[in-house]
Parts: C-alpha cells; structure tokens; sequence
C-alpha cells in the first residue's frame, strides 16, 4: 500500500525524470544542429548581380547561424552553376529564374534533380541606354549593337525568350554583344560602342552603372501590349513592374515581364542542411535586406511563389516551410 507522502515522492522523481529527458533531447538536438556545415555556394562572373548577392548572402547567414559557412566561388553563371550543382561539384547555386524554369520542366535539355532552397529576387527584364540616345522602345533598338550579357548569363536566356515574344530574333533583328564578363557591358553603353545593355532586377550593377554616368540613362520596359504578346508565347514570364526611382532615370512606374531568381541545391544536398540553410536565411531576412536592397525579397514566403511547382523544392526547404505554417 503506498502513502500520499509516497505518492507525493513518486510524482517528483517522475517531472524530474521527464525534465532531465526533455533537457536531454534539447542538448541532443542543440547539439547536432550546431554542429559546423560549409556549403560552396556558385555565383557568376564579377560586375555582376549575382556576385554582389552571394557575398551578401553568405554575410548575412554568418550573422544568423554561426556555425553555418557560405563559402562563395565565382563562376561563369546560370548556365555554369547547374552543371556543377548536377556534377555535385558546388552544393548551392544562384540560378537566373528562366534558366531554373528551363532545367526543371527539361526544355531542350533533361528535367534536373537539383532544387530549390530559396528565393533570391524577382528579375524584371528591361533595356538601359543613354538619356542623350533616341531609343524608347524594343522596336527603336532593331538594327543596333545590343548587350545581352555574359554568354552564360540566364539574363541572356530571358532575353531570348522576351524578343521571341515579340517576334524578334537577337541574331537577325539586332548586332548581338555577348560577354566574357558581365561588367565588361555598362562601358560599352557609356563610351557609346553599344546602343544598350539589357539586365533584370532592382539594384542591378550594370543598370547602376550606365544610370550614375554623366549623360544619365533611359530604361526601356514592355508596353501592355507587348506584355501580353511576350506572355501569350511564353506564360512563365509573369508581368513585373518597376517601381519609380528603383534607378535614377525611372521617373513612373515601368512595366515589363520577368521571372525569379533561385538558390538551387545539388540533387543529393542533405535534407537536413539544407532545412538549416532555409532557418538561417528565414531569420537572416531583415540583415539580408539592409545588406542588399533587392535582397529584400529573399523571403521564405517568397519561395513558393518562386518554385514552379511545390515538388521543386528541395525536401529540407519544404519542411522548414511546413514548419512554420507557410506550407501545407
């Protein structure tokens, strides 16, 4: 027969028990998540868009995650990141949104088993040329020596796909300049050896660049009805808009279509890393953005809209995102 006191006694050496396991299982956890991790992370050539975001990036994690290391490696872009990232030979991989789009649905190429861990930003397409130029439009620039960007670029990709829509062909209709560096196209703009750069994105270096010269820039977007023309052809563009004052030379709001920018891990990246990147970048957001400002809109919530389909995500991403309520 027990007594109240023996009960009383029990009941205390039971919540200590349950507490010493709970303090265990915490240590445990705290523990393995703590442990050190270095992922390599490719960007793209310097002067560019993707360089700048990298090392913003990798700082801001820093700063969220102690034991978490981005260690960035130039590359030749978009179109060098996802072979590597395939290869296994860079475990993360800044991906321009039209590029991702291709490698995933496997437009003339295999559908890619690599995924996405997050949204970068979302990469309206336009043209810059100097204020003193005549060019307004698309249609002004037809027969001219245009900038594309580095021949690796996604920015290239995307152009492509907006001149298609617009029944263009950049071979045909334009002297096409691809680069061996991205920072190699403002100077061509500036000194006047091309009539435009085209580039994607708020706080873009190139736009920056042509925007501070002394003649000043213009920025050529899409009307509506180029939008719907481009987006009739090729729906995955969406219809973007520049907002006023994003780059000197912006006086009114500029329309256009684009796509988003992706962090894309290799196709056998650990579930659990890249979950810890996911929690790292989710609480590195605001350090991010002050960092950066188009890297503002590196938001969790912003991931989803970035993936094509939910089964893009990378496993660890789409937990930590079910975790906190933003998938289900």
């Amino acid at each position: 027969m027990s007594y109240p006191s023996d009960r009383a006694a029990e009941r205390r050496l039971s919540r200590r028990a349950l507490l010493a396991a709970t303090a265990a299982v915490a240590a445990s956890s705290a523990g393995a998540t703590a442990a050190p991790l270095r992922l390599s992370l490719g960007t793209a050539t310097e002067g560019g868009g993707f360089a700048v975001y990298g090392a913003a990036l990798a700082a801001a994690i820093a700063t969220a995650d102690d034991t978490l290391r981005i260690e960035t490696r130039a590359t030749a872009g978009s179109g060098a990141n996802l072979p590597m990232l395939e290869a296994g030979e860079i475990d993360l991989g800044l991906v321009q949104g039209t590029s991702a789009y291709e490698a995933l649905a496997g437009i003339d190429r295999p559908a890619t088993a690599a995924r996405i861990v997050a949204a970068m930003y979302s990469s309206p397409g336009m043209f810059v040329v100097r204020a003193d130029s005549p060019y307004r439009s698309v249609a002004d620039l037809k027969g001219r020596r245009i900038v594309l960007g580095a021949a690796s670029s996604g920015l290239v990709v995307q152009a492509r796909y907006v001149l298609d829509g617009l029944g263009l062909d950049p071979a045909r209709d334009f002297d096409p300049v691809l680069l061996q560096k991205a920072g190699d196209g403002p100077p061509m703009v500036l000194d006047g050896s091309a009539a435009a750069l085209w580039g994607g994105g708020i706080g873009w270096p190139g736009f920056t660049r042509v925007a501070a010269g002394p003649a000043g820039a213009r920025f050529i977007g899409l009307e509506a009805d180029e939008v719907e023309r481009v987006r009739t052809r090729h729906p995955f563009l969406k219809p973007m808009t520049v907002p006023a004052g994003a780059y000197r030379g912006i006086d009114r709001p500029l329309t256009t279509v684009g796509a988003w920018n992706v962090v894309m891990a290799r196709p056998d990246l650990p579930e659990e890393a890249a979950w810890r990147f996911a929690r790292a970048l989710h609480r590195a957001e605001a350090e991010l953005g002050r960092r950066l400002e188009q890297a503002r809109e590196s938001t969790a919530a912003n991931t989803l809209a970035a993936a094509p389909e939910s089964r893009h995500l990378h496993p660890g991403t789409a937990r930590y995102l079910g975790e906190v309520g933003l998938l289900r």
